[in-house]
């Protein structure tokens, strides 16, 4: 696979299916089974006329069964005497999409989306009873519906970042893979404890076993919880942290408690890079959704981009008292200034209106801009509180430990359960922040609209008869 194809959703292929009325459930059966084509319903709310199959479901009054389809025209009647409802539900959804096709004289049609690689085999599988799958223009104005790319357990452990957040409309890129990388570098940093870590990892580990069975429905997390344990540890050992400052690891980088403006600066440096790649992705996205004018023009494009890169050769200039940095990032700013401002105006619609919307418009951009940033100083502050929370918790276990046999079963008491609290309340806290420095400073840029799940019909076949 090329990269290209591995950043960006899976092509979808309007069709239409042509089929003869006599023919029409047995194909949409095939179709429901096979489970690759979203077929299109008249009545997308569900509230239109229900069908005999959706009437004996409703009088039964069961809850929401699993769904199956019997190859065979099965007797209603008979699925409701015996309470078959799970067959019952899947004639009632055969029933909605037969609704929502389109008869002329002895021939029906149906139109909905498949992927393109998957429609030579999905016309070959419904050819035999005479049916047509035909490849459609895609209508103008409607965007395809989304079906993101799997391409292993890791990426599939990362996709709940990006579906929470919303669907990544059909022509933007696909996230996942640097939004995981980057949550679990932020967890990591937050959560720098090589011991904590362990655990966290060891968590995982017992995920993948399928252990607890009570969290197997999280089985499909443990790469990225793994991820997350394996920062964590790399982290502690830069903190030189392993179950909070007990000596064990030494310091390969910076203590926490000792250093905290140099962590807050990495912060900002972690920041400002994140924050670059978003508005790279930005560019992109906006270029895809409207071509070049839009990536120029847009705040979260070319145009917002140079507003922050400007803003950092400004501060970096100042911090470095270097003129030239200073001129050239003011410089970039201003020019990105008057692109945003000219992509604004031109939307407002123009006029004194228009041109108080943009004034407004544009200053909260420049205020988000160094709100967003100054933000990420939080991966330095709860850093330091998981840091500050272990020597708290190391302290009075040494102090403990010299007050003879008894001391020592307190220093073992206050080090295992300070240690559990420690880590329960700093990977909930990390956990959370780091997911708002996702959504927040970073989804904003990477996304302006939003798409459309791609929901095929899928309803297995039971090929058992059912006596009437």
């Amino acid at each position: 696979m090329r990269w290209a194809e591995a950043v960006t959703p899976v092509r979808m292929q309007r069709v239409a299916i042509v089929v003869p009325r006599e023919a029409l459930r047995e194909t949409l059966v095939r179709l429901a089974d096979a489970g690759c084509v979203e077929i299109d319903r008249a009545d997308s709310s569900g509230q239109g006329e229900r069908g005999p199959a959706a009437r004996r479901l409703q009088l039964l009054r069961a809850e929401p069964p699993r769904a199956m389809l019997s190859a065979d025209p099965p007797d209603l009647d008979a699925l409701e005497h015996e309470g078959h409802t799970s067959l019952l539900a899947g004639e009632a959804q055969l029933e909605e999409r037969s609704g929502s096709a389109v008869r002329r004289g002895n021939v029906v049609a149906l139109a909905g989306w498949c992927p393109a690689a998957e429609v030579p085999a999905t016309a070959g599988r419904v050819a035999e009873l005479g049916c047509a799958l035909v490849a459609l223009t895609a209508p103008r104005g409607v965007d395809p519906p989304t079906l993101l790319r799997s391409t292993g357990p890791v990426h599939r452990s990362f996709t709940p970042l990006v579906r929470t957040y919303g669907t990544v409309p059909y022509v933007d890129v696909d996230p996942t893979w640097p939004a995981g990388i980057a949550y679990v570098v932020m967890f990591g940093m937050m959560f720098g404890d090589a011991g904590h870590g362990a655990l966290l990892l060891l968590m995982a580990l017992l995920l993948r076993t399928g252990r607890p069975r009570r969290l197997v429905r999280l089985r499909a997390m443990w790469p990225f919880i793994a991820g997350a344990g394996g920062t964590s540890i790399a982290f502690g050992f830069a903190y030189g942290e392993f179950f909070g400052p007990t000596k064990v690891l030494p310091v390969l980088w910076l203590a926490p408690l000792d250093h905290p403006e140099r962590l807050l600066a990495a912060a900002g440096g972690v920041g400002v890079v994140l924050l670059a790649l978003a508005y790279g992705a930005g560019i992109v996205n906006r270029w895809r959704e409207g071509g070049p004018a839009r990536a120029l023009y847009a705040v979260s494009g070319i145009a917002g981009s140079a507003l922050f890169l400007g803003f950092v050769g400004l501060a970096a200039g100042g911090f470095l008292h270097h003129t030239y940095l200073t001129l050239t990032g003011a410089g970039i700013a201003a020019g990105g200034l008057v692109l945003a401002a000219s992509g604004l105006f031109t939307a407002s619609g123009g006029g004194a209106p228009g041109a108080v919307q943009t004034a407004v418009q544009l200053f909260d951009s420049v205020v988000r801009i160094f709100s967003n940033t100054v933000s990420f100083a939080r991966l330095a502050a709860f850093g330091l509180t998981h840091a500050a929370l272990g020597a708290v918790v190391w302290r009075g276990t040494t102090a403990l430990a010299h007050m003879g046999p008894g001391g020592l079963i307190g220093a073992a008491a206050v080090f295992t359960v300070g240690n559990a609290l420690a880590f329960s309340l700093e990977a909930l806290v990390a956990g959370v922040q780091a997911l708002r420095l996702e959504f927040y400073e970073l989804f904003s840029r990477v996304f302006e609209t939003w798409g459309r799940p791609f929901r095929p019909w899928h309803v297995p076949t039971q090929h058992t008869e059912v006596a009437p």
